[in-house]
C-alpha cells in the first residue's frame, strides 16, 4: 500500500489490518497482546517503541519489510517469514508424517518396559542437556517408529502400555519442536499424543497429553481452547487423586500451572493466581524433593511458574522480587533454569533496566544455549537487548544476537 508520507505508525497499523480483513483481536493475539493494547497503539495513544514487536506486527500483517509501519524515513529491516530453522527437523517430519500403514511383525517379542525406559531416560536428557533439542531431536525418530510398531503389533495390556508410550514419545516430540514445527506437524503431534492416551484408557496419560495439547492451542493463539482442554484434563483426573501414585498428582499440578500462564497472559490476573493457588497447594502435598519427570512439577517449578505469571501480568516489582528468593539450582531441568532467566530479563525489560537484562540473558545462554535460540519469548528479549540496551553495552548485546542466530557474524 501506498501511504501519505504523515500519517502515524499507528494509522498505518490500522490500515494494513483493515486492508486484510483481520480483526484487532485477530492481529493483537497474533502478537500475544490483547485488543485494548492494539487499540491504544492505532489511536496513538500508546507509543510502539519495541523492535521485537514492530517486527511481530509485520510478520502477523504479512509484510517482508518492517519500514512499511514504521514510515518511509526508516531503515529498512526484513521480517524473517515462518518459523524458525533446525536442521534435526527433515528426519522428525519424515517419521511422523510418513507414518508406515502396515508394519511387520518384530522377529522377537516388543519389550514394551524398555521401550518406555528409553522414551523416559530421552525426557531426562530433555532436561538435562544445554543442546537438549539437537541430542532429543537425533533420538525421536527411531523411538517414534519403535513405540508405534509396538502399539499396531501387541494385544491386551501389553497394547495399552505400548499405546501410553506413544503417546509419551509424541508429547516429547512436541516439546522438543516446539517453535520449529511446520503448523501441520504441530497438530498432528499433539493430537497423536492425545488419541494415543485416550485409546490405553489411561487418566494420567491423557492429562500429561492434554497439557501438551494445551501448549500448542496457547502457543497458536487459542488461549480459551487451551484453558478449556487443561480444565477438563484436570477435571478428568481429579476423583482419582486421593488414592493415585504422587506422578498423577505431579501432572494435576502442572495442568493447573498451565492453566495459570494461560489465564496470565490473556491479562486475567485473579484466574492466574487462583490456578497458580491451585498448583501450590498440589506441590505442598508432594514429598519436598518430587519431581514429575516429564513436566518437572514440583516445588522449584511452582516457584519459577510465580516468577512466569507476575512477568507475563507485567508486574514485574513482584516477578523480581520472587525471583530474589528462588535457588536456581533447586530446579534439577537445565531449560526450566534457562527459561526461569528468560523470564527475569523480561521482568528487567518491563522496567526499562537494560543492564540487569542483559547480564541474565546471557546467564540464560550459558545455562541453556538452545533454550534461548528457539524460544520467541527470548529471541524477543535479545532483540529488544540488541536495538536499545546503552551504547556501552551494545557490542555485549550484538555479540548475544549472533550466538542466537539474531545477526550475522562480520
Amino acid at each position: 500500500m501506498d501511504f501519505p508520507d504523515d500519517l502515524t505508525t499507528g494509522q498505518r497499523i490500522r490500515l494494513l489490518r483493515e486492508s486484510r480483513g483481520m480483526s484487532r483481536e485477530m492481529l493483537a493475539a497474533m502478537c500475544g497482546r490483547g485488543p485494548d493494547w492494539l487499540k491504544k497503539i492505532e489511536s496513538g495513544e500508546r507509543p510502539l517503541r519495541s523492535n521485537a514487536l514492530i517486527l511481530r506486527l509485520a510478520g502477523a500483517l504479512q509484510l517482508s519489510d518492517a519500514s512499511v509501519i514504521t514510515g518511509a524515513a526508516s531503515v529498512a529491516q526484513p521480517v524473517q517469514q515462518g518459523r524458525l530453522h533446525h536442521p534435526g527437523m527433515p528426519a522428525i517430519w519424515d517419521a511422523v508424517m510418513n507414518r508406515r500403514l502396515s508394519i511387520t511383525p518384530p522377529a522377537t517379542p516388543v519389550d514394551v518396559a524398555g521401550l518406555q525406559g528409553r522414551i523416559d531416560q530421552t525426557w531426562t536428557l530433555w532436561h538435562s542437556s544445554g543442546q537438549n533439542r539437537t541430542e532429543v531431536l537425533r533420538l525421536l525418530p527411531a523411538l517414534i517408529r519403535d513405540a508405534e510398531a509396538a502399539a499396531r503389533t501387541l494385544d491386551g495390556q501389553q497394547r495399552r502400555a505400548a499405546l501410553v508410550a506413544v503417546s509419551d514419545v509424541y508429547r516429547l516430540t512436541g516439546q522438543a519442536t516446539a517453535y520449529i514445527a511446520p503448523g501441520e506437524l504441530a497438530w498432528v503431534v499433539a493430537d497423536r499424543a492425545l488419541t494415543a492416551a485416550q485409546d490405553a484408557d489411561q487418566p494420567a496419560a491423557i492429562a500429561a497429553a492434554a497439557w501438551n495439547m494445551g501448549n500448542i492451542l496457547r502457543e497458536t493463539s487459542y488461549p480459551e481452547e487451551a484453558l478449556r482442554v487443561v480444565t477438563e484434563a484436570a477435571d478428568l483426573i481429579r476423583p482419582h487423586l486421593d488414592e493415585a501414585p504422587d506422578d498423577w498428582r505431579g501432572i494435576y499440578g502442572a495442568l493447573q500451572l498451565h492453566a495459570a500462564v494461560t489465564a496470565a497472559r490473556d491479562g486475567r490476573s485473579g484466574d492466574a493466581w487462583r490456578y497458580w493457588g491451585a498448583g501450590d497447594q498440589v506441590a505442598k502435598s508432594l514429598p519436598a524433593s518430587y519431581v514429575h519427570p516429564s513436566t518437572v512439577f514440583g516445588r522449584a517449578n511452582v516457584d519459577f511458574h510465580e516468577v512466569s505469571v507476575a512477568v507475563d501480568l507485567r508486574t514485574s516489582g513482584r516477578a523480581l522480587s520472587i525471583a530474589d528468593d528462588l535457588d536456581p539450582d533447586a530446579m534439577p531441568s537445565v531449560e526450566r533454569r534457562a527459561r526461569l532467566w528468560v523470564e527475569v530479563a523480561r521482568g528487567h525489560l518491563q522496567r526499562g533496566d537494560h543492564t540487569a537484562a542483559l547480564h541474565v540473558m546471557q546467564m540464560a545462554h550459558d545455562i541453556g544455549a538452545e533454550t534461548v535460540q528457539f524460544t520467541p519469548s527470548a529471541l524477543t528479549a535479545v532483540t529488544d537487548l540488541w536495538q536499545g540496551a546503552p551504547r556501552a553495552l551494545r557490542p555485549q548485546a550484538a555479540r548475544l544476537a549472533e550466538k542466537v542466530g539474531l545477526r550475522e557474524v562480520g
